[in-house]
């Protein structure tokens, strides 16, 4: 008894002297860091991190759900340094153990003062783990983190971490696992004063020490306190704990398994090792699956991003058989684990699952409704009951979703081609409400999905500006991800907008090198496109433009997949065999890409004042090259004697004797008509010519150009929206340009063209000659 008295006594000694020494630390530390104010701002950097959060789906009143968990508060189970420079809000938020502001801290807070202005009102939290609740039989394989109890204040918490110091080697598996598990319970708010104790660490080097001797459940109950505890990702101990439980799977139960993969997912820590004995035992006991083993199951697949392919047709044929027992949450869930790793399933099973989660609609969340979507995003699925299901949810989801909700369901229409204004605009509307949480690559996704389904900025007058104004607030992570830059200013082109500063960033040369450092043709080709969209769409802007050479190296890839590829396509080849066969022969006729940047080729035409065909003279297509940049075709001519004596059908003029011109006044019909009594017509590009300018008009005018440049285009369904013949963004993007650089457009739809394939000659020719000289006289009325 007098012992057991004296250790208390001794342990409170020391526990009055912990809290002294901690409060003088605290003390010491604040003074010096008011002192040093460079030192502030290091310690800032270092400390802040990127944490994951679920609830971005949704707007959260301010108080935290129990079901989202303390972690999240810690910023410790899915967190990721993050540099300062690379702000974000929400859905991701900044934190530190200190809860001090960076140097930007009065952007944080404005955006903070929008988020509370946005959640006045009680909104529904989202939880991707939510599924885990729908039965009882979870709770045998996943952790609940709402259950997390805080029954242990600081004071008991310091005497067990005593104990440690008093038992030292002599602990035992029992111990150690005795000890983590109450420390476990301590309030969310002490947690961190355990962790920077000595003696904690000593615990766990401890337990390190005497791992082999653990029992099966002792090692459940110790990476269950890990999660409690909110013990880093990379913790050291962490690495020795997964190579223990890879060598102890074979002798694991299914829920053993399950529980301990669910607890890794807890801590935020990869562990494909583990994961493969968890596929391994699955594959040999795939018989003792049951409906909550497979949806735990899949989200651990889909978090751990992959999936045997062993394992795929086992899934599907057990998903298909329990499909309509699940339940909604089931279902949002089973479709993120497929989304996240990349299964496919056939097109008749993913088929009845969106028909299963149709049927149940409007009992499923929104973050349920988000996964639906970017599962038929993934798989490319044109469900349109689903589809015309959202044009009604959507509006009435909408005010209470958060961003990259709203993201994933029109970036999701955008992959499926699918325009409905119901969708869009009530997306649309809502946006500028949520917007100051939007991560750089949420609005470049925004902007290429309203761009490419042709969202104009006057149907939302504050759809673009608030989204390009989020570009610029996040310029600095363009460092870091250039292809965010990329997508958001494609995306801006197809609406017709070009913010020339960012246009400026984009195609600077610092920039154009950290982009290309990759190696990525996709960046080079965005690079590409915008670089020739400035040419065309800005040609007096002072924007930075990409150099000759990688101009042509661009050019010729992509003209080298087009010759594999385009090229080849059977209606393509058929076309270009046609309008040989009407014109007169192969000279009439040239397949090449016209503005290379825009990736595709097309079939030019050239027809003189008479509708009569003229040799396509361009040595770039007589060689089956891509042309030259349009824009060097401008590079001008000296005006000689000869050259005047032909423009105004007169002698060369001695040097003699030179008569002095009459000046005649001309009323010009048009802007453009000829100024000489006779010769020619003066056009833009011989304007240009003659002066050796390099400025041109940035479009046409009504005149009549003596040649007329027909570019006739091929198309296929992919190019238009869902059942439409609009065309989506990057393909009205490539006919404004076309006109711009000169040419007329002659189409050739593809429910035209296609069904005429198996026709007779005489018909596609008669549909051809209709198509050119059709075109042509619409043309010279309009003149």
């Amino acid at each position: 008894m007098s012992a057991t008295v004296l250790f208390h006594h001794v342990a409170k000694r020391r526990l009055y002297a912990h809290v002294k020494c901690v409060s003088i630390f605290r003390a010491q530390h604040l003074s010096s860091k008011l002192e040093n104010g460079e030192k502030k701002k290091e310690e800032e950097e270092t400390e802040i991190t990127l944490v994951y959060k679920p609830t971005a789906y949704y707007q959260t009143p301010t108080a935290r759900s129990s079901t989202t968990g303390w972690l999240e508060t810690e910023g410790l189970s899915y967190s990721l340094p993050l540099n300062t420079t690379f702000h974000q809000c929400n859905p991701y938020h900044i934190s530190s153990s200190s809860r001090r502001l960076s140097s930007t801290k009065n952007m944080l807070l404005n955006r903070a003062e929008s988020a509370k202005r946005a959640t006045k009102e009680p909104r529904v939290n989202g939880d991707p783990r939510a599924f885990q609740r729908c039965r009882p039989e979870y709770r045998n394989m996943a952790h609940d983190i709402s259950q997390h109890s805080s029954t242990l204040d600081l004071n008991e918490a310091l005497l067990v971490l005593e104990k440690v110091t008093v038992l030292k080697s002599n602990m035992g598996p029992s111990d150690a696992t005795s000890f983590l598990c109450k420390l476990s319970q301590i309030p969310h708010e002490h947690i961190a004063v355990v962790r920077r104790d000595t003696r904690f660490n000593a615990l766990l080097r401890y337990s390190a020490e005497i791992l082999p001797n653990f029992t099966l459940p002792q090692l459940l109950d110790t990476l269950r306190s890990f999660v409690n505890l909110g013990l880093p990702q990379s913790h050291s101990i962490l690495g020795l704990f997964e190579t223990e439980f890879c060598q102890r799977a074979s002798e694991m139960e299914l829920h053993q398994l399950l529980l301990t993969a669910d607890l890794w997912r807890c801590l935020g820590r990869s562990v494909p090792r583990y994961l493969e004995r968890l596929f391994d035992n699955v594959i040999r006991n795939f018989n003792q699956l049951g409906l909550p083993e497979l949806v735990q199951l899949l989200y651990i697949i889909g978090e751990g991003r992959r999936c045997p392919d062993t394992l795929v047709q086992p899934i599907e044929s057990l998903l298909m058989r329990y499909l309509e027992q699940l339940e909604p949450e089931e279902l949002g869930a089973i479709c993120l684990g497929l989304f996240k790793s990349q299964i496919t399933l056939s097109e008749r099973a993913t088929h009845r699952l969106v028909d299963r989660t149709l049927a149940v609609v409007k009992d499923m969340s929104d973050f349920g409704i988000a996964n639906v979507m970017k599962l038929m995003r993934f798989s490319y699925l044109d469900h349109l009951p689903w589809l015309e299901a959202m044009g009604s949810e959507v509006p009435r989801r909408a005010p209470r979703m958060e961003v990259q909700g709203l993201m994933h369901v029109v970036l999701a229409c955008s992959a499926l081609h699918y325009q409905d204004e119901r969708i869009l605009l009530a997306v649309a509307e809502q946006l500028p409400n949520v917007v100051s949480r939007c991560r750089s690559k949420d609005a470049a996704k925004m902007l290429w999905a309203f761009g490419n389904l042709r969202v104009l900025p006057n149907q939302c007058p504050k759809l673009y500006p608030c989204l390009i104004e989020m570009l610029r607030e996040h310029q600095l992570e363009f460092q870091r991800f250039p292809e965010h830059l990329l997508t958001g200013l494609l995306g801006l082109a197809f609406a017709g907008l070009f913010p020339q500063d960012l246009l400026s960033l984009a195609l600077s040369a610092e920039f154009v090198n950290k982009a290309c450092k990759s190696q990525e043709l996709e960046l080079k080709k965005d690079l590409f496109t915008l670089d020739g969209t400035v040419g065309l769409e800005l040609p007096e802007s002072t924007v930075p433009r990409l150099s000759h050479a990688m101009r042509e190296e661009v050019t010729k890839q992509l003209w080298d997949f087009a010759q594999s590829d385009i090229c080849q396509k059977p209606e393509v080849i058929e076309a270009e065999a046609m309008l040989r066969k009407l014109l007169g022969g192969e000279m009439f006729v040239c397949k090449h890409m016209i503005l290379p940047h825009l990736r595709s080729i097309d079939l030019e035409v050239h027809l003189d004042q008479n509708d009569q065909p003229v040799p396509v003279s361009s040595g770039a297509c007589r060689q089956k090259l891509p042309c030259q940049n349009w824009e060097q075709t401008l590079s001008g001519v000296s005006i000689t004697d000869d050259l005047l004596a032909q423009l105004t059908n007169s002698q060369k003029p001695s040097n003699k004797f030179v008569q002095k011109p009459v000046v005649h006044k001309v009323e010009p019909v048009h802007v453009r008509e000829s100024i000489f009594s006779v010769g020619v017509d003066l056009t833009d590009n011989l304007l240009m010519a003659l002066t050796k300018s390099g400025k041109r008009s940035s479009r046409l005018d009504d005149s009549k150009p003596s040649i007329q440049r027909l570019a006739v285009q091929v198309t296929n369904r992919n190019q238009y929206c869902y059942r439409t013949q609009q065309l989506l963004g990057f393909h009205a993007l490539k006919r404004r340009q076309l006109t711009l650089a000169g040419y007329r457009v002659v189409e050739l739809p593809h429910w035209e063209w296609f069904p005429l394939l198996r026709r007779s000659h005489a018909e596609k020719l008669a549909y051809l000659h209709c198509k050119i000289f059709s075109s042509t006289d619409s043309k010279k009325q309009t003149d």
